[in-house]
Formats: structure tokens, C-alpha cells, sequence
């Protein structure tokens, strides 16, 4: 009777290890989660991860103690499941590689959902940020799935980080042209823009002489969301200014000699 006696202890002494295993797990879970997503800077799919794997690391602790307690080595165990992970993580490492870029993506955040961004040769606005993709949609609305291990790799411009743009333009007039008059066009167009910050100081000079042109470059700045409609109108109101005030914009010509033999 004696086996029988150690044997309801260890059961009962299992089932008061796992009943206090899924309680402790269910708590580390809801700490882990509350102290990853209080200060707002994890994405909550990574901290929800990372809760769930605290939560599975204590009951795979219970589970070993309790076989430990009804006498089953855990030595052999615990080298298998290491080796059957290290068999799947080389079967799985582009998967696993994708992961792994999430979680950096996730901790260090170089763009967040609605960022215009361009990064592992495409553009588009981000719409999600998952743990192993990144779903971006292109100004035309085509989705766009991208392996995180891709983009993670890639160098990542993001148009939307930064409050403000500068926005720059090239205007060109012909030789002929008086260069003062043009200059002040161009200056009262900005000066008449609400959208055009004053800080910085927008930039308005002659940067080049080309074949047929002499060239201005104006450079200016905005809120980031008005970069696209100030450069659009911009242009046009410098073509229709110049066009009013009878100041040419040439353009590339061709000339044919016939040439009698």
C-alpha cells in the first residue's frame, strides 16, 4: 500500500503544481503584457507575443517538475525538444528570420501605420505591421505584402517622419530673359503662399546655364502633408506668371539642313 499512498501524493501534489502553474501563468501574462504596452512604445502584437511566451514558459516549468515528481528523467527530454526545436528553426529560418525582423521593426520603429514610406524596392503607405509582413498600399490603392526580413535589410526612407518638407523646383527661362524680373515673380508667388514656412527661409537663385536655358532653383518649405499640392500648384502658377508677364520657357529645338550632294 505504500506505492499506492506515494502515488496519490504525487498525483495530488502534480495537480496542486498545475493548478498553480496555469494561475501563475495567466498572471506573468497579464504583468508582462501591462508592463510591455505601458509606456506605449511596443506594438501590441510583439507584446502580446511576448506575454504568451512568458505564459508557456511557466507551464513548460510546471510540466518538468511534475514529471520529475512521478520519477521520469527530464534530462532526455529537455535534449530533445531542444534538438527538434534546432530541426525545425533550420527548416523554418526564413520564417524565423522574417520574425525576427518584426520584432525589430516592432521595438525600434522606424515607421508606424500611415507613414509613406519606401523601403526593399517599394512605396506605399503602411496599412499593417505584422510579426512577419508588412502591408503597404500604393497611391493607386494595390496592396503591397512585404517579407519584414526584406525590409528590415533594405535602407527604409519614410516621407512622413518629419512635420516638414522642402520642396524643390527648377525653372527655366530663356537667355534672352530679364533675370531680375523673373526672380521677383517667383518671389511674390511665395511670398504670396500660406502654405510656404518662413522657417526655414526658402532659397531662390540662378544654379545653372544649360544649352538652351538659364536655369533657377527654388527650394521652399511646408508641412509635410502639403508637399504633393504646393509643388503641383506652384508649378503651374510660375507657368501662368510667366506666360501673363510674357517671359519665355524654352524648350529643346531641332534644326534640318537639307544638304544637296
Amino acid at each position: 500500500m505504500a506505492w499506492f499512498s506515494a502515488l496519490i501524493f504525487n498525483v495530488i501534489t502534480a495537480a496542486i503544481i498545475l493548478v498553480a502553474a496555469f494561475w501563475l501563468s495567466g498572471l506573468a501574462k497579464k504583468l508582462c503584457k501591462s508592463a510591455l504596452t505601458r509606456n506605449g512604445y511596443l506594438d501590441d502584437t510583439l507584446a502580446g507575443f511576448l506575454a504568451s511566451m512568458a505564459r508557456y514558459a511557466v507551464l513548460i516549468i510546471a510540466a518538468i517538475f511534475v514529471l520529475n515528481r512521478f520519477g521520469i528523467e527530464t534530462t532526455s527530454l529537455v535534449a530533445l525538444i531542444g534538438a527538434a526545436g534546432l530541426a525545425i528553426g533550420l527548416a523554418l529560418q526564413g520564417t524565423l528570420s522574417n520574425f525576427a525582423a518584426g520584432v525589430m521593426l516592432s521595438v525600434f520603429r522606424p515607421f508606424k501605420i500611415g507613414d509613406f514610406i519606401e523601403g526593399a524596392g517599394q512605396s506605399g503607405t503602411v496599412k499593417e505591421i505584422t510579426l512577419f509582413t508588412t502591408e503597404l498600399a500604393t497611391p493607386d490603392n494595390v496592396q503591397i505584402i512585404v517579407p519584414n526580413a526584406d525590409m528590415w535589410s533594405s535602407a527604409i526612407k519614410n516621407y512622413s517622419f518629419h512635420p516638414t518638407r522642402r520642396v524643390d523646383m527648377v525653372f527655366g527661362v530663356s537667355y534672352g530673359t530679364d533675370l531680375k524680373k523673373a526672380e521677383k515673380i517667383m518671389l511674390d508667388l511665395i511670398q504670396a503662399d500660406s502654405r510656404i514656412l518662413s522657417d526655414p527661409e526658402h532659397f531662390l537663385a540662378v544654379t545653372n546655364l544649360g544649352d538652351s536655358s538659364v536655369d533657377f532653383t527654388m527650394r521652399v518649405w511646408c508641412d509635410a502633408a502639403d508637399y504633393w499640392t504646393l509643388k503641383f500648384d506652384m508649378t503651374r502658377a510660375v507657368k501662368e506668371a510667366f506666360d501673363t508677364n510674357k517671359i519665355d520657357i524654352p524648350f529643346p529645338t531641332q534644326t534640318l539642313f537639307n544638304v544637296k550632294g
